[in-house]
């Protein structure tokens, strides 16, 4: 857990949520049921970052429509970190149980997503800022797992029906399934994308001495759909 911890201290900021307070990596990997093996995919160089990995959620990000967006990498040391792993393990054994897709490979995308608030009145914020759903594949299953919170409030969790998207929980039209907070280390969720949509609130330093922070991993799991 230290090993992981430090890695989400030393996230590089979002390029595209400036303002917001939040860090960010992100990669892909692809797991082979056939024959239990996960392997990260390569990034593609970057003079800053290393490598960087594409995003898009296509059209259901409201803030970044059919925008391909490119993302620093989670670098080898972390890839290989053993309790990241084990999460995306147990993440992808939760999906394997649930549909037949044993004959198929298994597509992942990884973040490492961190809330940070150094100043007393100081807000971080999530993107997209509104009930939302991930897009992609119907078969999407997200999984989000808490690795740290310190010394912060707010980050309420809520889950909502699909046709609340673009709303704000606190909406009237808002037709609300669930609100909860993530406090412990590995308090997680998980939903199946197409079904609902979600959102967390932002999170502000909370009374204790020093900066806040709010580290997430998520995992997007759905399957590999040929091209050709």
């Amino acid at each position: 857990m230290a090993e992981l911890r430090e890695g989400f201290a030393g996230l590089p900021t979002d390029p595209y949520a400036p303002g917001t307070n939040r860090f960010r990596r992100y990669s892909h990997a692809v797991y082979l049921p056939w024959k239990d093996e996960l392997s990260w995919i390569p990034g593609i160089p970057d003079p800053v970052h290393g490598t960087v990995t594409n995003f898009s959620q296509g059209e259901d990000d409201p803030e970044h429509p059919r925008k391909l967006r490119v993302l620093p990498d989670i670098p080898g040391a972390l890839r290989g970190n053993a309790l990241l792993l084990r999460l995306l393990r147990w993440d992808i054994e939760q999906v394997l149980s649930l549909r037949d897709m044993t004959r198929r490979p298994l597509w992942a995308g990884v973040h490492l997503i961190r809330l940070g608030v150094d100043l007393p009145g100081q807000d971080a914020v999530s993107l997209p800022n509104c009930l939302h759903q991930d897009g992609g594949s119907a078969s999407t299953f997200t999984f989000a797992h808490l690795i740290s919170r310190t010394n912060v409030t707010g980050g309420e969790n809520v889950i909502a029906t699909p046709g609340s998207a673009g709303l704000q929980p606190e909406d009237p039209w808002a037709d609300v399934h669930a609100r909860f907070t993530l406090t412990d280390p590995l308090d997680g969720y998980a939903v199946h994308d197409h079904r609902v949509s979600h959102h967390v609130g932002p999170v502000r330093r909370g009374s204790g001495p020093g900066p806040g922070e709010r580290s997430v991993l998520i995992v997007g799991l759905a399957p590999y759909v040929p091209q050709l």
